[in-house]
């Protein structure tokens, strides 16, 4: 499958999200720079240009990565990508989402994941999250979507092992959870 499938632009009533541009680093590092937003993460430095500046990169060269803009203002506050996309499992990896602190509840987060989630599932029939055992935050958040555990493991970032838990979800448990919040 094209990488371009991967770099879509999608939008609703509160959010548009668009392919990742070199031309955004410096907007997207004034939410960044917020060392609160990075509290959980094992990497809780990346609020620091020289910790921010290798995750950009990757983020750009996936060619998955999407800018998060709020359909008020048309301001930048975050970042998500897809991620590991494995044609024979059917599946996909969404992680990598940052949002400015301004932008934390209100309905944001189901907005943005509603819109990525209902886009992977026409290509596969499994999303899996990976979050950090420490990233308490992003556990609670995510576990609106339906998710199930599926496990704990080891996961490399810059050369440090840190403690992550594998989710998965499925189209089923999406619908489930969307009926629920309806």
């Amino acid at each position: 499958m094209e990488t371009t499938i991967w770099q879509p632009t999608l939008e609703n009533e509160l959010v548009r999200l668009r392919p990742l541009h070199r031309s955004d680093y410096e907007e997207l590092y004034q939410v960044a720079s917020d060392p609160l937003i990075w509290e959980q993460h094992p990497v809780y430095s990346r609020h620091k240009r020289e910790e921010y500046d290798p995750f950009f990169i990757e983020s750009l060269h996936t060619k998955k990565s999407l800018v998060i803009i709020d359909q008020k203002n048309q301001k930048i506050f975050g970042s998500t990508r897809f991620y590991d996309y494995n044609q024979k499992d059917s599946s996909i990896k969404i992680g990598g989402t940052f949002l400015d602190r301004a932008h934390w509840g209100g309905g944001y987060n189901f907005s943005i994941k509603e819109l990525v989630l209902d886009y992977a599932f026409r290509y596969v029939d499994k999303i899996i999250f990976e979050i950090a055992e420490e990233n308490i935050r992003s556990q609670k958040g995510t576990s609106r979507f339906g998710i199930e555990e599926k496990g704990h493991f080891m996961k490399e970032i810059y050369g440090k092992e840190y403690p992550y838990i594998l989710y998965e979800l499925t189209p089923q448990l999406w619908a489930n959870a969307k009926r629920m919040r309806a």
